[in-house]
């Protein structure tokens, strides 16, 4: 009974202390969501000066992006075509 009651108090770990964190506020934030009100045209009629993107605009960069994920997505679809004929090959 004692050398099994050593045992157990000799094998409890020591608990750490946890630090405690602080957290300073230096008044910045994530997203500014003070001129938020009902919709996101209230937005535009507070303060017109915030730039609003034209349809030409986001055709424009919707093709920037499209062309550079076009080059990874043949060479996927390649590795999985050639793969496919690999297995092809080895399965009949």
């Amino acid at each position: 009974m004692l050398v099994t009651s050593l045992i157990i108090t000799t094998m409890k770990k020591p608990k750490n202390k946890k630090e405690k964190v602080q957290y300073y506020d230096d008044g910045s934030t994530i997203s500014d969501m003070s001129s938020l009100k009902d919709s996101r045209k209230s937005i535009y009629k507070k303060d017109p000066s915030k730039p609003r993107a034209t349809e030409r605009e986001k055709l424009k960069t919707f093709f920037q992006a499209f062309k550079m994920m076009l080059l990874p997505t043949f060479i996927a679809l390649l590795v999985l075509l050639i793969l496919y004929i690999i297995f092809s090959l080895i399965g009949s």
